[in-house]
């Protein structure tokens, strides 16, 4: 019996749920996570080497925030860096959300 999956894309990041190949009635659906590398950001600002915009918000608990824009922190939705290593797999120039404190 072949087996059928059901995905939602975005981003570049596919998530879907398959079912179980055990015959048993009481098997649960997988979850499998599929990330494609191409370009998060395929038109804004690619003159710039990298796309980092800055907001000034006066209630934060700390002086700066950075969250994740390329969907690939182990983080998130915190920043962790990981943009770098998909800039460089990509050619894209996506980079941080960073919130600083006023």
């Amino acid at each position: 019996m072949a087996s059928l999956s059901i995905c939602n894309v975005y981003a570049g990041i596919s998530y879907g749920i398959r079912p179980a190949s055990s015959g048993g009635a009481a098997a649960k659906p997988r979850r499998m996570v599929a990330v494609r590398a191409e370009a998060i950001n395929p038109d804004i600002r690619k003159t710039e080497d990298k796309v980092v915009d800055s907001v000034v918000v006066t209630e934060l608990a700390k002086p700066l925030t950075a969250y994740c824009r390329c969907w690939r922190s182990g983080t998130f939705p915190l920043c962790d860096g990981s943009h770098v290593k998909h800039n460089k797999a990509t050619g894209d120039n996506i980079g941080p959300l960073l919130l600083k404190n006023k």
